[in-house]
């Protein structure tokens, strides 16, 4: 039994749901609210699965493992096929490179904890809050932009002509582009690898409005 702990909005969690997705395994979800009773994550039982507090948390065969890109690496170790890193050791670098400029330097300027302690403790207000989302997402957007529109090693997706692990980030993280009303005229070659992720029904499944806590 394999059981995902998340958040429908949560980036990482949707990371996660799309690699599960393209790998073909079946798993359970069970939502983690990270607004109602002040943020299910902070909860004694979820704090015990991950004392970070943070979603998402897999649960599989008796372990309890957290941080989304471990997870995607983990799921490509225990099921190599179809795989989210393929090629070989310069091109998974690169795979690599592109997921951590997206799970390390784009989303965790606007998750949250970020945005909270910027409203609640330093006061900011909401059009400032806005402008700071959309600062970093652009600042991220406009590099990985001229990257890939320059790569010959990207197909129809960030590397290649099969989705892999930096496509897995890059979704979640045009869905918060859009959410945060990000302009998106300027990422040409990023829309169009959206559009092809969104063509196939790993990425459609996984999707926050596919998910049971949307309602």
């Amino acid at each position: 039994m394999t059981t995902l702990y998340g958040y429908f909005r949560s980036s990482a969690a949707y990371r996660v749901r799309i690699a599960l997705n393209l790998k073909g395994l079946d798993f359970d979800t069970v939502p983690v609210h990270l607004l109602r009773q002040g943020g299910e994550q902070f909860l004694p039982e979820f704090a015990a699965l991950n004392p970070h507090s943070l979603v998402p948390v897999l649960a599989h065969e008796g372990h309890h493992l957290t941080q989304s890109v471990a997870l995607m690496e983990y799921l490509e170790e225990r099921y190599p096929t179809p795989s989210l890193l393929p090629g070989d050791a310069l091109a998974r670098a690169r795979i690599r490179a592109l997921a951590m400029d997206i799970a390390c330097e784009i989303h965790p300027l606007n998750n949250l904890r970020v945005l909270r302690y910027l409203k609640h403790r330093l006061g900011v207000d909401d059009d400032d809050k806005q402008a700071w989302i959309q600062h970093w997402i652009k600042l991220g957007f406009t590099a990985l932009e001229k990257q890939l529109a320059a790569d010959a090693a990207r197909g129809h997706f960030c590397v290649g002509d099969m989705p892999t692990m930096a496509d897995c980030c890059l979704i979640p993280q045009m869905f918060n582009a859009r959410r945060f009303e990000v302009d998106m005229a300027s990422y040409p070659t990023l829309v169009a690898i959206e559009d092809a992720c969104n063509a196939l029904p790993a990425f459609q499944q996984a999707h926050p409005t596919r998910q049971p806590d949307a309602a």
